[in-house]
């Protein structure tokens, strides 16, 4: 009997079960529609191969979406894979982002421009092929094997550790990969992408949903590429690399310590940054800046005791409270409320009262109420000669923000959780998504919203960030790497109880599955380790600084 399949926009059509995405997509003429990648069906995000069998609504993904872009990504990194097999004989490690691509190494070490142009050459080679990506399902012990039969042992034990049975796996050219989320259907469906050498590893470059068709430019980000060495040394004195490394750790019963040093590596940066701060002799405003999500309030209220404890004297003045009256608040392009764009702050007022607490003066500090979305009287504010003030917003680099006061008495501190542990090889976690995690919890436990809300949002907030934020983070003085080795072992069990009330029919459940799928990798540590000082308290609550 014919099923009844809707398509969102395309109307209602029948066909006989079981039928895939791709027939479907082959019925309507858009069979040869390179740029959708995946689809949903009744909610859940598919493959395109993935069979129908009920009657069911249905949506494709292509790449201008932030789920389409994912599964591009993740095939292109297969691919690249499989290219650095068959051309070096050696295993590919995706460590971080940097530039909106992948930096990644091998195992060997270095690798030279000219094995860069060799795997370039061949994974060029893969997608003209335009080799097909199944889907295999196996047991768990079978994928195990599989795995440590092609020396990938992180995956072998990641998968042990997860316990997670059975196992759906990629496989092209002979080859297995396990990636969170869909595969394109063949290698073929990548576009747009190319290699580059850097830092004696090599940056996959893939388009963005900004830049959908063609290819940002490439920015090196040298003092961010500082930041990625710095946060590699952490890793090997705590001694984890990978997710089965700190499921190794917590089942060890080694998580407090691991905890402890994680806090002590961030007390030594911010120790550091206090050091240079008063050694340079004239800086007499501290600017911190960075996205939602980075821990930007705790990292301004623990610098300022590092500060006292050499002697200095911070004084600090919160960005958020010089909003703009709500009817002048500027809109996006949905006609939303811009809250991220600089011109939601009264820049003159800032700039006039940055000039006055510098010079000595006074001034009546606002104080805005997020409720009515107005301003009103807040305290006084004085500065001492010597005292040094210290500002925290998502625009604290932006030149516009301190125009009024000179270069030479600024310290720029760009903060955001840069880096995170690697669940294996091929699949990181990303920083958007440890920031997201962090939003939802304390969204939640600040402001009562549901974790559909936070959700809504959140594509805002990263169109934001890249307008508004991550341009300026290279005239940062100091990077601060806010990200915690274990922060998402103890955000799961916050997290996943919010994103399980997303309901099947919401448009945001299949993210919220996204994320409770990634979840299930990573093992659980409880919040009664993390010390009351740190940035993690900033969202699950309980800090010393509230």
């Amino acid at each position: 009997m014919p099923i009844s399949v809707e398509i969102a926009g395309g109307g209602v059509h029948s066909f006989d079960p079981p039928v895939t995405g791709q027939e479907i997509l082959n019925s309507i003429g858009a069979g040869m529609d390179r740029k959708i990648v995946a689809w949903h069906v009744n909610r859940y995000l598919r493959p395109v191969d993935w069979p129908v069998h009920n009657d069911s609504f249905v949506d494709f993904v292509d790449t201008s979406s932030f789920e389409g872009m994912s599964a591009f990504r993740s095939t292109l990194t297969f691919v690249v894979a499989l290219a650095c097999r068959g051309a070096l004989g050696e295993g590919l490690s995706v460590r971080h982002s940097i530039s909106d691509g992948y930096f990644c190494e091998l195992g060997t070490g270095k690798i030279t421009p000219e094995q860069v142009g060799l795997v370039k050459e061949a994974a060029n080679f893969i997608i003209s092929k335009d080799l097909p990506i199944t889907r295999e399902i196996y047991d768990l012990d079978r994928a195990r094997r599989i795995f440590e039969e092609q020396n990938e042992p992180d995956t072998a034990n990641l998968l042990k550790c997860a316990g997670i049975d059975p196992v759906v796996l990629n496989r092209c050219d002979g080859v297995y990969g396990f990636f969170h989320g869909p595969l394109a259907p063949s290698t073929g469906y990548v576009s747009s992408w190319d290699l580059e050498p850097f830092n004696d590893g090599m940056v996959i470059r893939f388009p963005t949903v900004t830049y959908p068709r063609d290819l940002p430019p490439f920015q090196p980000a040298k003092k961010l590429a500082g930041v990625f060495r710095e946060y590699g040394e952490w890793l090997q004195i705590l001694g984890v690399q990978t997710m089965e490394n700190l499921h190794g750790q917590v089942s060890g019963g080694q998580a407090k310590q691991l905890v402890l040093v994680s806090e002590a590596l961030h007390s030594q940066k911010l120790n550091g940054m206090s050091e240079r701060i008063l050694s340079d002799g004239k800086i007499r405003l501290v600017c911190i800046s960075g996205p939602s999500g980075s821990g930007k309030t705790t990292t301004a209220d623990r610098l300022a005791i590092h500060l006292r404890a050499i002697g200095l004297r911070p004084v600090a003045l919160y960005l958020d409270d010089y909003f703009v009256e709500r009817e002048k608040t500027p809109r996006d392009e949905e006609g939303n409320y811009d809250f991220e764009s600089i011109e939601a702050l009264d820049l003159d007022l800032i700039n006039e009262h940055l000039s006055i607490l510098l010079g000595g003066g006074s001034v009546t500090v606002p104080r805005f109420n997020f409720l009515t979305g107005s301003r009103e009287k807040g305290p006084e504010l004085h500065m001492e000669k010597g005292d040094i003030l210290v500002i925290e917003g998502i625009h604290g680099l932006n030149e516009r923000l301190t125009g009024s006061i000179p270069d030479e008495v600024k310290f720029r501190i760009y903060i955001s959780p840069l880096t995170g542990i690697s669940l294996d090889r091929h699949n990181r976690t990303s920083t958007n998504d440890n920031r997201l995690l962090r939003r939802l919890v304390r969204d939640h436990r600040l402001r009562g919203k549901s974790a559909e809300t936070t959700l809504a949002q959140w594509p805002s907030v990263i169109r934001g960030a890249h307008r508004y934020i991550f341009p300026y983070q290279e005239q940062a003085d100091e990077m601060f790497n806010s990200a915690l080795v274990y922060e998402l072992s103890v955000l799961k069990g916050y997290a996943e109880p919010l994103l399980k009330t997303v309901r099947e029919e919401s448009p945001y459940f299949g993210e919220a599955q996204r994320l409770l799928n990634i979840s299930r990798y990573i093992p659980y540590i409880p919040a009664d380790f993390v010390p009351g000082n740190s940035i993690l308290r900033e969202f699950i609550g309980g800090g010393c600084f509230e």
